[in-house]
């Protein structure tokens, strides 16, 4: 896996350039920058305090396919999802929408 790539992904998924990983991962800049300009692979911390900005975990940093584990949070948020109306939930798509 090419893990620069996969950050890129991440980050244009949320909208984010080097500037707001720095600031959601408090990282120093000129590791940020070194991941992406020297093709530095980021040590196992680094990655994780990257994950944990992006709210995902190394396991479904490194996912591939369909199978992914959840982090605890996200295992909350389907747990409150699955018991919502139909009407609920569509009130809730509305606004994650609107948020990007």
């Amino acid at each position: 896996m090419d893990v620069t790539k996969r950050i890129k992904e991440l980050m244009n998924e949320r909208g984010w350039n080097e500037y707001k990983l720095v600031k959601h991962t408090k990282l120093p800049a000129s590791t940020v920058s070194n991941i992406f300009r020297r093709d530095t692979i980021p040590s196992i911390p680094t990655l994780e305090i990257i994950c944990n900005a992006f709210g995902i975990s190394l396991s479904q940093f490194f996912a591939e396919g369909d199978f992914i584990s959840l982090t605890t949070e996200q295992t909350a948020l389907l747990k409150q999802w699955s018991v919502l109306s139909d009407e609920q939930k569509q009130v809730l798509f509305d606004l994650m929408s609107k948020m990007n």
